[in-house]
């Protein structure tokens, strides 16, 4: 009797219509990021993620913003933005290293920003951390495809 409803679930399910494909993270004026680690569905063929920051201080003085690079990119991609400014979300230009990012945003501002996972692999080791100068030691966490 309740077959076809579970082989409907099946497909459902297995087809990726209620894949994970959007996350959310806050971060504050305390250099802290609300989680340390983000999951999304290997089915989205794109994530949508949205950045809140629940501080109050502005973006030159506390701004926070949320990149994505493989693991071992990132203090290299950390230390090279410092150079670049707030302009360039202190991230280098056109850097292939960075897979994604959001604009730089002061208290109580909010970003999104749709990426794609085209490139992206399950199995590969990714890491989202602010490229504020000086918060990435402590604001990251861990990206996964599951």
């Amino acid at each position: 009797m309740f077959k076809p409803f579970f082989l409907l679930a099946s497909l459902v399910l297995s087809t990726g219509v209620f894949a994970k494909c959007e996350v959310t993270i806050s971060a504050n004026d305390a250099m802290a990021f609300s989680t340390k680690q983000l999951e999304v569905d290997k089915s989205c063929k794109t994530v949508t993620l949205t950045l809140n920051h629940t501080g109050k201080l502005p973006a030159n003085v506390m701004g926070h913003n949320w990149v994505l690079s493989v693991a071992a990119d990132v203090k290299e991609l950390a230390m090279a933005g410092m150079q670049a400014g707030l302009e360039n979300r202190y991230l280098p230009k056109d850097d292939p290293r960075v897979l994604a990012s959001t604009e730089v945003i002061g208290g109580g501002e909010t970003t999104s920003i749709e990426f794609s996972t085209e490139n992206l692999n399950a199995g590969t080791v990714y890491k989202f951390f602010c490229s504020f100068p000086g918060h990435f030691a402590i604001m990251q966490g861990d990206f996964k495809l599951i």
